[in-house]
């Protein structure tokens, strides 16, 4: 554990989900797998196209609309759709089809497991102070199993724009009723969580499970006020 600055008196902590509470590279890249096997089996129009022509969708999607940036689930429905349009279906069945297909991404992309450490370390600051999650994925917490430990929980797109803007943050804080610099955020991205928390006011855990250095990082904007490298060393902070 590094401190860059003295933290004061924590009364509640915002988290981070995705590469912080579980590893979440592994099941988006199922996620893309599945998915192209679901389209190409009962969109059959879909086979052939490959990930590079999907993601030239992508891109002309968000120039056309930035706001797909900040809402994971529309995005992809768009790309969907805007796919299957293009190689020929007309409006309502390239609608239809991208609402059957998002149903399953939703339910692929919480295939999650995640650790014993996340719930044990959950569990146990649970007991101490209010717990929010803060969000730029589309995760079902009810699902993975990790929804009883937040009070709430905040998603880009429908809550406001993604991390590191500060919608959710502030929502967090109205909800929670407390000083912007007494909630610490725990999360793995120094941009998004880092930046995006301090810009807000709140203190910043950068939880570096992958031996970064903070003063290297081309990522790094601003310095945490605490890095850690384990997420039980968050039981070791002081919440008096």
């Amino acid at each position: 554990m590094k401190f860059f600055r003295r933290l004061a008196p924590m009364k509640a902590l915002t988290f981070d989900l995705d590469d912080t509470l579980y590893d979440n590279a592994p099941v988006i890249r199922q996620l893309e797998v599945k998915l192209s096997s679901w389209l190409n089996k009962y969109h059959p129009i879909t086979a052939g196209q490959s990930t590079l022509w999907w993601q030239a969708i992508k891109r002309d999607l968000a120039n056309n609309d930035p706001w797909l940036l900040h809402d994971v689930t529309l995005w992809r429905f768009k790309v969907i759709e805007e796919g299957l349009y293009r190689l020929g279906y007309d409006q309502d069945q390239a609608r239809l089809a991208a609402e059957e297909a998002i149903g399953w991404v939703l339910k692929w992309r919480s295939d999650v497991c995640v650790p014993r450490e996340s719930h044990y370390v959950l569990t146990e600051l649970s007991k101490k102070l209010p717990l929010i999650a803060i969000t730029n994925g589309n995760v079902n917490l009810e699902q993975i199993g990790l929804a009883g430990y937040f009070s709430l929980v905040l998603k880009a797109g429908p809550d406001g724009f993604a991390k590191p803007e500060s919608d959710m943050f502030q929502k967090a804080q109205q909800f929670l009723g407390v000083p912007h610099q007494n909630i610490l955020h725990v999360g793995d991205h120094l941009n998004s969580d880092v930046l995006g928390a301090k810009q807000s006011g709140f203190q910043a855990c950068w939880y570096n499970n992958g031996s970064q250095d903070s003063y290297q990082s081309i990522k790094a904007r601003l310095l945490p006020d605490v890095e850690i490298s384990q997420l039980n060393q968050l039981l070791d902070l002081n919440y008096n």
